[in-house]
């Protein structure tokens, strides 16, 4: 790890990991996030109406504290959804044993959960590691780099980023870790899995890093796609400690800026960690009549079994992407529809272009990473969204995920 990394590691957290006994291959699956004291809160949750039991709990302690979290407890091989009353009972014992281990109130636990559906949380395993994890609570960069490891699932890194703004001298640190690899289409609203935690040692009131967070996810978290599905877990925690000493009051635009920018960085990496992923494709959609048509139209490419299998196969297949822009439920003038896959003109006046080259079309789609740009001519609304092919290596490790 370089010095500079080093010091990019928000200030009053610790962290620590430890096997616990839930995955399978052994490998560590409970991780920790400390705040010397309770830290300022905001959440953001999935909008799958299959909420895990964890997101119950949340949402209540949330609600009990006002916004303020001391613990995050993360574990990894269980989902603890759809486990019924059990599930809640579960994540509560762990939230209950955290609070006597470190000297907190229950609420002032934030548990989460990744892994299979419908196997009951043996919360006995988590609370049994406890001890040990409190002895190896540590601040440096390698108790973070723990953390990111052991809420890892199908993942194949870790995800980390991190931000710096400098404030009159004094220097504010944001850091963000997540996982995310398949069940990824993340749907987060104020009220396999994605989760995501971001740790600032600025002072910002709950309100405001609420609102911050929610900005910052839009453009992020929700304009990512690996399958279209959304998880029953899908959960972003973000923790403002105040060690900075630098307070962020509402309407701060330079923080707000690197908030998200670390937020874009980890929702990207989820993209290219997808499950079975050979191509990661940025979609630029411009010319819409609002912002919400240009999502839309985003997702109903990103989410085309047809254009992503076309992707897998570097086929540049673009009539595919002209239904999916159709059905899209966006206001679109088919004849002012253009669209480029990197500089290359594939389409113009809603037919194919007439300089298209389809030697030139298909060697592009070759690489790895690849942008689609699509202009509907009926606005100056726009976005940005990124998501993934859809390969035979995607089924295989969803075939046999549970077994």
């Amino acid at each position: 790890m370089s010095d500079l990394t080093r010091l990019m590691i928000p200030r009053g957290f610790r962290f620590a990991a430890a096997t616990a006994g839930l995955k399978a291959s052994g490998r560590p699956d409970f991780a920790l996030i400390v705040a010397d004291e309770a830290a300022s809160a905001a959440a953001m949750y999935t909008a799958n109406r299959v909420c895990a039991a964890p997101l119950v709990v949340d949402r209540e302690h949330m609600t009990a504290t006002g916004g303020r979290v001391r613990v995050a407890a993360i574990n990894a091989g269980n989902a603890n959804c759809a486990t019924g009353q059990a599930g809640i009972d579960a994540a509560k014992r762990v939230c209950q044993a955290a609070a006597e281990r470190f000297g907190c109130r229950a609420v002032e636990v934030f548990p989460s959960s990744t892994g299979i559906i419908g196997v009951p949380l043996d919360a006995e395993k988590l609370v049994s590691a406890l001890g040990s994890m409190e002895a190896a609570l540590g601040a440096d960069v390698e108790d973070f780099h723990a953390v990111a490891q052991a809420i890892l699932t199908t993942d194949t890194v870790e995800k980390t980023a991190f931000a710096r703004v400098f404030r009159d001298g004094a220097e504010i640190r944001i850091a963000g870790l997540c996982k995310g690899s398949g069940m990824i289409h993340p749907q987060l609203v104020p009220h396999a899995t994605m989760l995501a935690y971001v740790m600032t040692d600025a002072a910002v009131k709950p309100e405001i890093l609420q609102s911050m967070l929610q900005g910052a996810a839009e453009r992020s978290f929700n304009r990512i796609s690996v399958d279209g599905d959304t998880s029953t877990n899908d959960t972003v925690l973000a923790l403002a400690s105040g060690a900075s000493g630098v307070e962020i009051e509402a309407g701060d635009a330079e923080f707000h800026a690197a908030l998200e920018q670390v937020m874009v960085s980890l929702a990207r990496q989820i993209v290219a960690d997808g499950e079975g992923v050979s191509h990661v494709v940025e979609l630029r959609i411009e010319g819409a009549a609002t912002e919400a048509d240009a999502v839309r139209v985003a997702r109903a490419i990103a989410h085309s079994p047809l254009v992503k299998t076309a992707w897998a196969g570097c086929d540049p297949n673009w009539g595919r992407l002209m239904a999916a822009i159709g059905y899209s439920g966006a206001a679109i003038e088919p004849e002012r529809v253009e669209i480029d896959f990197g500089e290359l003109a594939i389409c113009r006046g809603g037919g194919r272009a007439a300089e298209m080259d389809v030697a030139a079309a298909h060697a592009y789609l070759k690489q790895a990473e690849f942008t689609v740009t699509v202009r509907l001519g009926v606005g100056a609304a726009r976005c940005t969204f990124w998501t993934t092919d859809l390969t035979a290596e995607y089924v295989r490790i969803n075939a046999d995920y549970s077994t």
